[in-house]
């Protein structure tokens, strides 16, 4: 049996982990970016976040104000385990407290804050059942600098290949600055409307720099990094070469009267991290 303590504790690590120091694909991503940059302005922006990196691991501080909206997305195999809801939502209301997290969860309506980075719906909990005895928990706390620059497209079979590289382009080319490039854009293709944007999430937790499993989607995923590079927005949309450092995509298959194309932008700061889980030997 694995207790609600023992999953309060893991969410609560792995925030505190999450929100302090970026996964190592990420910062070698924005060293190769500053080594390869040619505009001083760029180059500088590109130290600022190199250093900004380094400082909150060496005060063992946030690296960002924005912590975050929780979310978590679980692989839950075959294990018993006590109040997995209960578990989780604790470990945020705790990593609140303790890390600390800026508290940012409010009513959408009165805007009303909870205090706790707890509230209706929230965390934001994604299950996925897996054939294991485990359960693999990545909290990925998610800004709405780049959250707010998401997009979603009902795209008619039609506009095909093309009409994916257009739409993906336009969102980037629209949000410029305001998601703190250099920014990494998940894509999700296929399935239903709500699919689309949580396949684009979910292709946010790949590794920077791992190319999709599929050839053509790596090739697809290569092409679109390279319309957004040429477009010149450039690190904090101030211009340069490295306007994102990774394009990911996600596929599903989708009804045969249309292309769902969902775009989520993550800033720079790719925050997530993941644990494994198991059942204590009685």
């Amino acid at each position: 049996m694995i207790t609600q303590k023992e999953v309060e504790d893991i969410i609560c690590r792995l925030f505190k982990q999450a929100v302090i120091k970026l996964p190592d694909d990420v910062k070698e991503a924005l060293t190769d970016a500053y080594q390869g940059e040619y505009q001083e302005i760029a180059r500088l922006n590109l130290k600022a976040i190199i250093d900004n990196i380094k400082a909150a691991e060496d005060l063992n501080i946030p690296l960002c104000q924005d912590t975050g909206l929780p979310i978590v997305f679980v692989k839950l195999g075959q294990v018993d385990v006590e109040n997995l809801y209960q578990g989780i939502r604790k470990g945020v209301e705790r990593a609140t407290r303790e890390i600390p997290l800026r508290p940012n969860v409010v009513d959408p309506l009165t805007r009303e804050n909870t205090g706790t980075n707890t509230g209706k719906g929230i965390p934001q909990i994604d299950i996925e059942l897996i054939d294991q005895e485990f359960i693999e928990f990545t909290v990925f706390p998610k800004g709405f600098g780049s959250e707010n620059n998401n997009a979603l497209k009902m795209a008619l079979p039609g506009e095909g290949v093309e009409g994916i590289k257009k739409f993906v382009l336009e969102t980037v080319v629209a949000a410029g600055g305001k998601p703190c490039p250099p920014i990494i854009v998940g894509v999700g293709i296929g399935g239903s409307s709500d699919l689309a944007l949580k396949l684009a999430k979910k292709a946010l937790l790949r590794d920077v720099g791992a190319s999709h499993p599929e050839e053509r989607i790596a090739a697809l995923e290569e092409e679109i990094l390279d319309l957004i590079n040429n477009t010149g927005i450039g690190p904090m949309g101030l211009g340069g070469k490295t306007t994102a450092l990774d394009v990911k995509i996600e596929l599903a298959d989708t009804h045969t009267a249309g292309l769902p194309i969902g775009v989520c932008i993550q800033c720079w700061a790719g925050r997530h991290a993941s644990a494994v889980l198991k059942p204590k030997n009685d």
